[in-house]
Formats: C-alpha cells, structure tokens, sequence
C-alpha cells in the first residue's frame, strides 16, 4: 500500500482548512473513530470532529442535510446501500483516483471494496473507503453444549457431536435440540432476526438465503424473476422460517438489542447479531454468561456455499463541502495500513486483508475469528437509489409468512419478485 502517496485534488475546492466535521451514528465505532481523528490532528494540526445522531435518526439527519446541499458535514460515514443514491444524486464526492493511487482493491477484503465502496456494481467507479467492516454472526452457550449429558444425548438423537455448527442444518437440528419451552427455567433453541420495520428480517433471512444458493436479484441487469423466487431461494425461506418456531416467546420484532439479551438473559443456545454488537457480550459487566459465550461464522448451505449478510459503513466526502482538499488527505491517512491497524486494536472492524488474517487480530478477541472468517464470504442487498422501497416491499411479504403463517414461501417470493419487477421498472437500472 502506498503510505503517505500525494494524490490529485478534487476540482472546484476552496484551500485547505485546518477543520473538519464527520457524520455517522451514535455508537461505539464512532467513538473510536474520534480517538483516530485526535492522533490525526497530533500529526498534522488539523482538528476532526465526528459528530453523532442516535441510530434512529441518523439516515434522516443524512438525508436531510444532502437534500439541503448543505456543507455541515465535509465526510459522512454512511450505510453501504447509500452508494446508489450517493452516487447518482450527486451527494458523494468521486473516490476512484483515491482508491487506484492508494491501491485499495488490494489491500481491502474484495468484498468490503464491492460492498462498501463501488457503485454500480462491477463499474470501477468508488465513492468511500471502507471503515466499519461489519457482518452477521453467531453466539452460543459454550456451557450447554458443552455439559456431557447434553452431548450424549444430542448424540443419541442426531447421530453427530454436539458442536458450533457446519451447516445451517446442524443449526437447525441444534435450535431443536435445546429448545425447551416447559423446562425450568425454559430453554429456547435460537435467537434471529424478525425485524420489520428496517432491514433486520432481511438481513437474517439474506445470510441463509445466499448459502443456499439463492440470490436476490442480478444487480448488474436488475432481473429478479427467477432468481429471488428460485427453489433455492424458496427452501431457504422455509429453513428460515423453521428457525423462528424455536426462538423465545414473543420473539416478532427483534433485531441487535434482543438478539444480544437472548445470551445475556439465559434464555437461548445460539444467537444471530452483528459482530459490532459482540464486545458486549464478551464483557462481564454487561453479559453475566461472559465467560461461557462463544462465537462461529455463519455456516454452510446444502450445497457447501458459506454466506452471510453484510453490515457496517464506508467513509465518503460529501460533495457539498468546501474543504474537499483536506478530507480527501485525512482519508488517504485513514487507509494507511498502520492507521487501520490502529483502527483494529481500537476495537474498529478493519477491512483490511492483511490485518484481517494476521494472527494479532484473530487472537485479540473471542469473535475476531469468526469476523475473519465471515468477511471474505460477505454479500449486500441493492445498493440501488430506491433501496429503502425495496426493502418496504420484502417485509410487507416476508413478515407475514414467517410470523403469521401467512402464504407459502412461494407465493412470498413470488409476490417479492412481481413487486420489485414493478418498482425496478418504474426507477430503472443504474
């Protein structure tokens, strides 16, 4: 990687300042990502402040200053299914220089460049540099499957150890296993997410989906008739919806907060979140079953494919600012690698590959090594401008299916398809 490379500046740009503003949600990783921006105003005298809105609010506060031109925010950290409109509305300065002269293809995870940087899809053309490389994982009791009684009869049942699971069958055999609602106190075999109103249930689903084989669409030509609905697609959503008649009672609305509370309360054997949402329950003070929590990757599909959903952000510079010039430098240092490893023993998710597979950063924390494992194999939803109604579209379908019996898992895929056939040719295809 070229460390310290002098790049083009941007056109039109008033002269470098000696401040900058970042946008990005209110969580840990921002948090960390200030700590960064302090070592970078130590070096170079130039003050960086990352400004925060809670979760909720944070695409709306985004949006809202985008659609206002505004020049608040000179960088924002932004979800990966931004790049559509990002890039087609004009709210995100072009990356692709940046990204040659710096060499990033190479040095980040291909998926993470893909996924986090590159729209359209397969063009060459980038509008970030990946920054909170995220994906979906799994915790589990390492304590029940590893209590001898459990293993024998697990055994006895299945025909194979009891042990993190290979395959989404073996999961599913597993949540069956331990799920005990009548037990005191009940045991319950699986937590996922049910999600709804955001892109939780989509993300849950999407990690089995693609192991199956399945696809949600042809992002380069936009086609989902066929792919979507496929068999694969259909038996993955019918495993996906076995999976829910093992999780906790009440368990309809569920994303990152349940999904964690179902280890830290005792109430299920595995449970599905994003690594982001792990520390905590790697944390004593927060996950009283700390020290009996383990982590694994998503697992395979009946085919051997190993998938899981994408998460996290990339750092784009908003066009609309006047400091183009001197963001662009603090984000050629930010991709440095000694700064990304900086970024790594923070506690940020690096997406550099080199970092990723060293064994400092496996070994640093219980789920380093299933993040390694998960985010080679990662992959997105639509990155198209309209994205947010095509996710409106899959959870008027998905949700009623899998939490209210609703259908087939056919006429649900169905249904998805003929919506986003009508939806697709309404915007088109970028």
């Amino acid at each position: 990687m070229l460390a310290g490379a002098a790049l083009l500046p941007l056109g039109g740009q008033a002269a470098s300042t000696t401040e900058l503003t970042i946008l990005w949600a209110e969580w840990d990783p921002a948090n960390y990502l200030q700590e960064l921006a302090n070592e970078y105003e130590k070096e170079t005298g130039v003050k960086v402040t990352v400004e925060t809105v809670n979760w909720p609010g944070f695409q709306d506060k985004a949006f809202m200053e985008f659609n206002a031109h505004s020049d608040s925010y000179d960088m924002v950290v932004g979800d990966s299914q931004w790049l559509g409109a990002g890039a087609t509305e004009g709210h995100y300065a072009e990356l692709t220089d940046l990204v040659k002269e710096s060499d990033l293809t190479k040095v980040m995870t291909p998926a993470s460049m893909t996924y986090y940087s590159e729209y359209p899809r397969g063009s060459g053309r980038y509008w970030a540099v990946p920054l909170e490389a995220d994906a979906v994982g799994w915790a589990y009791r390492k304590d029940w499957f590893e209590d001898p009684a459990e293993m024998k009869a697990f055994k006895e049942k299945y025909g194979y150890d009891l042990a993190p699971p290979k395959t989404w069958m073996q999961l599913r055999d597993i949540a069956e296993f331990f799920y005990r609602p009548h037990a005191n106190p009940p045991r319950y075999g699986v937590a996922i997410y049910t999600e709804q109103h955001g892109d939780g249930l989509i993300m849950g689903f999407m990690s089995e989906l693609f192991s199956y084989g399945g696809e949600l669409g042809n992002y380069s030509t936009c086609a989902v008739e066929g792919i979507v609905n496929s068999q694969q697609a259909i038996k993955a959503l019918e495993a996906y919806k076995e999976l829910y008649s093992f999780t906790p009672p009440d368990w309809g609305n569920t994303t990152n907060r349940e999904e964690d509370l179902a280890i830290t309360g005792g109430l299920a054997a595995m449970s599905m979140n994003f690594f982001a949402f792990f520390p905590a329950l790697a944390n004593p003070a927060i996950n009283p079953n700390a020290s009996v929590t383990g982590f694994f990757a998503s697992p395979a599909g009946p085919g051997g494919d190993r998938f899981t959903a994408l998460g996290g952000q990339g750092i784009s510079i908003v066009s609309y600012s006047r400091k183009q010039a001197e963001a662009r430098k603090f984000l050629e240092w930010l991709a440095r690698d000694d700064t990304q490893q900086k970024w790594a023993d923070l506690g940020g998710y690096t997406a550099d590959a080199h970092i990723l597979e060293s064994e400092k950063f496996r070994n640093a924390t219980p789920y380093n090594e299933a993040f390694y494992q998960s985010l080679f194999v990662v992959k997105d939803f639509w990155a198209e401008p309209y994205y947010a109604k095509l996710v409106d579209q899959m959870n008027a379908r998905l949700a009623p299916y899998l939490l209210k019996d609703g259908g087939s898992a056919k006429e649900t895929l169905d249904g998805i398809a003929a919506d986003w056939k009508m939806t697709i040719a309404e915007n088109g295809c970028k």
